[in-house]
Formats: C-alpha cells, sequence, structure tokens
C-alpha cells in the first residue's frame, strides 16, 4: 500500500481543483492518502534575502518533510493567465530550495481544471515540465475543462471526461503496486 499526498496548487477557499482532488481520492480505495487543503497553509513570499536572513521557514520545511514521506503525489494546479498561480509557484520555489530534488521518487498524476474551456492547461503544461527537475515522474495527466458545466454534486458528470479521468487514475494507481 503506498502512501499519497493530494492537494491542489491553489489557495482559495473555494478551489475547483481541490474539489477536483477531493473527487480523485474518493475514489482511491487501496492506498493510504492524506489530503492537503492548501487554502489554510499562507507561505510568505519567497525572496533570497528573506532566505539569508532568517533561513527556511518551519512550515515549509515541515511541507517538504510530508511531501517526502509520500511515495506519490495526486495534484491538481490552478490556472491563473496561462499560467500556474503565484501561490503554487512560490511554494515551489521554496520547497526546491530547502531540497532541490524534494520530489525524487515521488510518482505524479497531474491535474488541471479551470471555468474556460482550456482547462487550465497552459498551467498543467508549465507544472509538468517543471516538477521533473526536482525528482518527479509524472505517470499521467488530467485536464478537465468548463469545470461549472462538467463537474457537480462532488464528481465528474460528462461520462467522456468521466471515462479520461478514470483512465489516467487507473494509470497512476497500476505503478503504485
Amino acid at each position: 500500500m503506498a502512501a499519497i499526498l493530494a492537494l491542489a496548487g491553489s489557495n482559495s477557499s473555494t478551489s475547483i481543483n481541490f474539489k477536483l482532488v477531493q473527487y480523485t481520492t474518493s475514489l482511491v480505495q487501496t492506498h493510504d492518502i492524506q489530503e492537503i487543503n492548501m487554502a489554510k497553509h499562507p507561505y510568505p513570499m519567497f525572496s533570497e534575502d528573506d532566505e539569508k536572513q532568517n533561513g527556511y521557514p518551519d512550515a515549509l520545511v515541515e511541507l517538504k518533510n510530508i511531501v517526502q514521506q509520500a511515495d506519490a503525489l495526486i495534484l491538481s494546479v490552478n490556472e491563473h493567465n496561462g499560467n500556474p498561480s503565484a501561490y503554487f509557484k512560490n511554494v515551489l520555489d521554496w520547497l526546491s530550495r530547502i531540497d532541490r530534488k524534494f520530489l525524487e521518487g515521488t510518482k505524479v498524476f497531474l491535474m488541471s481544471t479551470s471555468g474556460g474551456k482550456r482547462g487550465g492547461i497552459g498551467s498543467l503544461g508549465v507544472i509538468e515540465n517543471m516538477l521533473p527537475r526536482f525528482g518527479a515522474e509524472i505517470v499521467s495527466t488530467f485536464s478537465l475543462p468548463s469545470f461549472h458545466e462538467n463537474f457537480g454534486s462532488g464528481a465528474i458528470v460528462n461520462a467522456e471526461f468521466k471515462e479520461e479521468h478514470l483512465t489516467a487514475l487507473d494509470t497512476f494507481l497500476e505503478t503504485l503496486q
């Protein structure tokens, strides 16, 4: 049984990406899952000056330790202007300064969603290219477009997207056997 960490790259209390993460984890039956709601975790903006003067914030060292204890990661990234949110990029900046290979050996199911027709695909692409630099193995990806039309009552309601999501999730889970 693998230890899976699940989170969204959003600090919004109403994050649709976190809703997608929660739906995804509800489908996983055979592994230990820890969900983190990032809306409850404010972090300071990364600054080399701050790093030199104060070192690493305890909360980010703790997050790095949680990430490194996991065998795998379910992550859904939000999108601002075609890129990951400043919040999530900031988290990655801090974590990679604490330990450049903080995701070494971690298998990742990478997702995104948005209210628009592109489904956060720009942000997904940026993060898909970035995470391997930190040691991650992107096993599968999934993007859900038009969240408010394709998701309801805590689940994907569009049959085609539901099947695509399940296939990507199964591919990810198979690598954890």
